[in-house]
């Protein structure tokens, strides 16, 4: 029952913060690196996360860590959608609301597994700088995807689904009920978000309030669920549960790095580029993007679970990453191969009509 209120909560609160949004401009205006047509509210985070938290005061008991550092990445997500916000301050926001996440929430990487057949990697003194420097890299990686209509909340919503099994099957009550919550959320915003054919474009999107916020309790429930002695699923598994947004984001820094020009400047070379560059539209880009990230979690959560040693996936992971880097650094052929999809996709469909 709490579950679907939650869900009809967002549902209903979205064209009314619209609404207000518009009459009070604070819209995201497109221009020459933004692709949408009219001013859209990024306001879709802090509906998402104020019902979130609201349910989860009443319901639940996160650590103080999280919700301190929640509140803070959405009040930075808030002013920077709103007047905007210098690059380096909002950068040691991020990392300050990470070390809030990974010391006052417990949110601490101790062991990476087995991950290259070495032995278990324990890290010891380094556990809290990597967490620390984990949550800040994924909270950027889910921000950096998030440049098509549902891209980032459905990207977003399938890995919190294999982090939601993975509590089911471990018996971990409190988080398989949080998420719960916090998908169904996800539910009511992505009704206006992602293009079907009932909506044709976005009324409304993450911000960057929104996305930070998704990479933040994506980094705590990976990590939580992964570490102690009461871990229900094994870190090269989350690996690859949040390979694509983790090794797109990588391989944007090498390109970028590699041209000598700042690391986070943004720019059209994102994995979803590629697919725009082939002629797929928004709606379908974001439903082949999120199905590539699905089949990726699928080998990290179904291989441990049919024996696939660690070691294994742990190498065949790190090789995903590389092939994507070179990916992102000499896309031409990936997109030649994207292109004949399309036609073949378009003349299926078309011969079904």
């Amino acid at each position: 029952m709490m579950i679907v209120l939650a869900f009809l909560t967002v549902l209903v609160l979205v064209p009314f913060v619209c609404r207000l949004a518009v009459a009070s401009g604070f819209v995201d205006k497109p221009d020459e690196r933004k692709q949408h047509e009219q001013a859209v509210p990024p306001l879709g985070g802090v509906i998402i996360f104020t019902v979130f938290l609201g349910f989860m005061m009443m319901t639940s008991h996160l650590p103080w860590g999280v919700i301190t550092a929640l509140a803070l990445i959405l009040v930075i997500g808030i002013i920077d959608d709103a007047w905007g916000m210098n690059a380096k301050f909002k950068f040691i926001m991020h990392f300050t609301a990470a070390f809030i996440l990974v010391v006052g929430g417990g949110a601490q990487i101790e062991s990476l597994g087995n991950l290259l057949g070495f032995g278990d990697i324990h890290l010891g003194w380094l556990a809290i700088p990597f967490s620390v420097a984990c949550v800040v890299y994924i909270q950027n990686a889910v921000n950096m995807i998030d440049g098509v209509d549902g891209l980032a909340a459905g990207n977003s919503f399938m890995i919190f689904g294999w982090l939601l099994i993975a509590g089911l099957l471990g018996h971990a009550q409190a988080a398989h009920f949080e998420i719960s919550v916090l998908m169904a959320c996800l539910c009511g915003f992505l009704a206006y978000n992602m293009r079907s054919p009932f909506l044709k474009r976005a009324k409304i999107f993450l911000g960057d309030a929104g996305s930070m916020a998704l990479g933040l309790m994506i980094a705590w429930y990976a990590i939580t669920l992964s570490q102690g002695e009461s871990a229900t699923i094994k870190p090269v598994s989350v690996a690859w549960i949040l390979a694509l947004p983790i090794v797109d984001s990588f391989g944007l820094l090498v390109t970028r790095l590699k041209e000598k020009r700042p690391p986070f400047l943004p720019d059209r070379r994102h994995f979803h580029h590629h697919f725009a560059y082939a002629n797929f539209n928004a709606g379908q880009t974001s439903i082949l993007i999120i199905l590539y990230s699905f089949l990726l979690g699928a080998v990290g959560f179904v291989g441990i679970k049919i024996g696939i040693p660690e070691f294994i996936l742990g190498w065949l992971w790190v090789a995903l990453w590389m092939t994507h880097t070179l990916l992102t650094l000499k896309p031409a052929a990936f997109i030649r191969q994207l292109s004949k999809l399309q036609v073949f996709l378009t003349r299926t469909l078309y011969s079904q009509k």
